[in-house]
């Protein structure tokens, strides 16, 4: 898959983006937004294990933000199975360099039109921590719709706080 946007480009992660991965995911800011399966600090070896992860899912459903020739972050999709089959869970991060220039609202939702369009999903939906309203501005901008709050449903860094659910339906 390959989609080109006004600012960046989505396309499968390569062998070769291991050094860019690592330099923009290692934030502490990032890792406050993610779960703690995103590891802090991120090391080149956690690239690379996560390449090795997201390069043999298939059909592949997670793919690299590029800026510049480089990989700046990523964005994928969960596909959901048994009675859920028809939804997916989006995620994304983007290295702070990037932030507040409309690449994750763009790349969001370039990703949603194509995943409506190649798999067979009704739902897409966002998990998004209540302390993140840069995120919220990103999923809203995208035409994804607050369906509620998880009241304390997540633990980060010894914090307690909501989760806030987004979701967008063919």
């Amino acid at each position: 898959m390959y989609l080109e946007l006004k600012q960046a480009i989505i396309r499968e992660f390569r062998p070769d983006d291991v050094r860019s991965i690592a330099h923009n995911a290692n934030c502490r800011e990032i890792w406050m937004n993610q779960r703690d399966s995103f590891p802090h600090p991120y090391s080149e070896t956690d690239a690379q294990e996560w390449l090795d992860l997201v390069t043999s899912i298939n059909p592949c459903t997670h793919f690299a933000l590029e800026v510049d020739g480089l990989a700046v972050g990523g964005i994928g999709l969960k596909l959901q199975d048994d009675i859920h089959r028809r939804s997916a869970e989006l995620g994304y991060w983007l290295g702070k360099d990037y932030w507040g220039r409309g690449i994750a609202t763009e790349a969001v939702k370039s990703l949603t039109e194509y995943s409506f369009s190649h798999f067979d999903l009704c739902r897409i939906y966002a998990l998004i921590f209540a302390w993140n309203p840069a995120s919220v501005k990103v999923v809203e901008k995208a035409g994804f719709t607050l369906e509620g709050r998880l009241r304390k449903a997540v633990q980060k860094d010894g914090k307690m706080t909501d989760s806030l659910l987004y979701a967008i339906v063919r």
